[in-house]
């Protein structure tokens, strides 16, 4: 690591000099994977000082043919191109670093003591946000209540937000800052509020039905909002990530990263989605698709949500959860709606990507794809996608192949569900969910990512889970449903060219090759010849975009 960290700052510290012409770097490394069919594997990489890459091959060869190259020795690494989260969620994981974090909470009481202790740096008054809690990681596994924070915080207003984003728990406080009556037997479109007996709010709110707290805590500062972004690329980068497809970017955000990509502060690229049928959408209707000049930042698609998360028992199902008898989940946007964004981005050339989980959710939005695609399903490049793909019926399934519709999955959603994902929806439909081999098998691309903060930013957790499909101790022994495991390339290709492909920018990344983007990964081990059990631990030494170190490791 010395001899890369030395070579790396000799080569910045001789480009920045003023009386020098076009400089080229050689990259040389025990062995560099390049995601190019033609050309997979090399041991040396050219490329100019605007990191746009200029050849691959043997180190003698280039050596020769750019005698002056400054030289940058990987030494016994392994280069990789960069990694690509194909969903996640950028200000969200910023946001964890500034709030009360709850992930991996055992208990109520664990939760408690963790706001407790978060509370002591606010001041009087404000409200303490959290987010991270699992009511399935408790003893009981039911929801809490408000009456369960109520004790700790008699004044103060709490709202936090669950695993998943799909549901949030307030106490008292935070129940009287919303000017809505919540008591009684209404429901809003797309939400559900949970009631007792006595048909009074208990404090917990699922999708769409967090609005009416969200709207009634106080908006967060343009600075603290970029912050949070800022925060969420650095930690990013640091994990080996070049690229993020940011799920659900509304117009004010979009603007926020303009601002940091001006002043080029974006250390990795960010392809934007817009918020649903709303004012981003109609920024790309009315201007077209954005490009930022930097190229660091793009927004060409939508996101729209059709239903909620199987955690929360949000994720709308065609029959009723195996666990909750009567409950059929919730549809956030009805057919309909779906219908009119979908026709709406269709006539704006905008790209779609629809959140889907349960079976009946990831139905509805085939429906509509099938009806505004009509007979130019296969013949568009639309590339369009299902985000999670989670639950999918036996008839459906083989439709995203057939239409051309993206996968867009996350791994560590599997491994982090297997202890309750089969008690939700059975064994009958279990068959269906999660099922990236019969997806990949069946013809479908899949885009591979992590939805951070739901799951941790880290990529390689990611490619671990793809290949293992066991949690961190390696459990269940030979992995949950092992036949939906992906190889190790698969994986990789997954969070690298076909997520590429998935942003319309496999021209440009996801694999090393001449004329495309020096964007790659240093690491200790080679991610296709360890044991699959390895990959979680896989060390990253450094990340690079265009050409230039984004992030190194400090690891002597």
């Amino acid at each position: 690591m010395r001899k890369l960290v030395l070579a790396v700052s000799t080569a910045l510290m001789a480009m920045s000099g003023p009386a020098l012409a076009a400089k080229v770097t050689l990259l040389t490394a025990a062995k560099i994977h390049t995601m190019d069919t033609a050309q997979p594997a090399a041991q040396a990489m050219a490329f100019d000082e605007d990191g746009r890459i200029l050849a691959l091959g043997d180190a003698a060869t280039l050596r020769k043919r750019y005698p002056q190259a400054q030289r940058l020795d990987a030494g016994n690494a392994t280069i990789i191109p960069g990694l690509i989260d194909a969903h996640a969620h950028v200000a969200g994981l910023g946001m964890t670093m500034l709030s009360a974090d709850l992930v991996g909470a055992q208990s109520k009481d664990e939760v408690v003591r963790r706001l407790q202790e978060f509370a002591k740096q606010l001041p009087a008054g404000a409200w303490l946000i959290g987010r991270g809690w699992d009511q399935n990681d408790w003893p009981e596994k039911v929801f809490p209540s408000a009456a369960d924070l109520d004790a700790a915080f008699p004044d103060r207003p709490v709202w936090l937000e669950r695993i998943d984003g799909h549901a949030g728990w307030a106490n008292t406080a935070a129940l009287r800052a919303v000017k809505r009556d919540l008591s009684g037997d209404w429901q809003p479109d797309g939400g559900r509020i949970e009631r007792d007996a006595r048909r009074q709010p208990t404090g917990i709110f699922v999708d769409a039905a967090m609005g009416l707290v969200d709207e009634s805590r106080p908006s967060l500062d343009e600075a603290t909002a970029e912050r949070a972004l800022v925060l969420g690329m650095q930690s990013a980068v640091e994990h080996g990530l070049t690229g993020v497809h940011d799920a659900g970017v509304s117009l004010a955000e979009l603007k926020r990263y303009q601002r940091l990509a001006d002043r080029g502060q974006m250390p990795l690229r960010i392809t934007a989605m817009a918020d649903g049928n709303s004012d981003a959408l109609e920024s790309l209707c009315r201007n077209g698709l954005y490009r930022h000049a930097s190229g660091r930042l793009q927004m060409r698609t939508v996101k729209l949500y059709a239903d909620g998360a199987l955690g929360s028992r949000g994720a709308a199902m065609l029959k009723d959860y195996s666990d909750d008898h009567g409950n059929l989940g919730l549809m956030v946007m009805s057919p309909e709606q779906i219908a009119t964004a979908v026709a709406k981005a269709t006539g704006c050339n905008v790209q779609v990507a629809t959140h889907a989980i349960g079976d009946r959710g990831n139905h509805e939005v085939l429906e509509a794809y099938a009806k505004a695609l009509g007979g130019d399903a296969t013949a568009k490049d639309h590339r369009w996608r299902i985000e999670h793909a989670q639950v999918l019926a036996p008839k459906d399934l083989p439709r995203l192949a057939q239409m051309h519709v993206i996968a867009s999955m996350q791994p560590t959603h599997a491994t982090s569900d297997m202890p309750w994902a089969e008690d939700r929806v059975g064994p009958q439909r279990i068959v269906g969910a999660y099922a990236w081999r019969q997806l990949r098998d069946s013809g479908a691309r899949l885009a591979l990512g992590s939805d951070f903060p739901v799951e941790s930013v880290d990529p390689r957790f990611g490619l671990y889970a793809a290949v293992t499909r066991t949690d961190a101790q390696g459990l269940p022994a030979g992995g949950w449903f092992p036949q939906e495991k992906l190889t190790s390339f698969e994986a990789l290709r997954g969070f690298t060219l076909d997520a590429a492909y998935a942003g319309f920018a496999e021209a440009e990344v996801g694999s090393l090759e001449v004329g495309k983007r020096a964007d790659f990964v240093v690491l200790t081990e080679d991610p296709l010849a360890v044991d699959p059990a390895r990959l979680r631990n896989l060390t990253v030494q450094a990340t690079f975009v265009d050409g230039e170190a984004v992030y190194q490791s400090k690891t002597r």
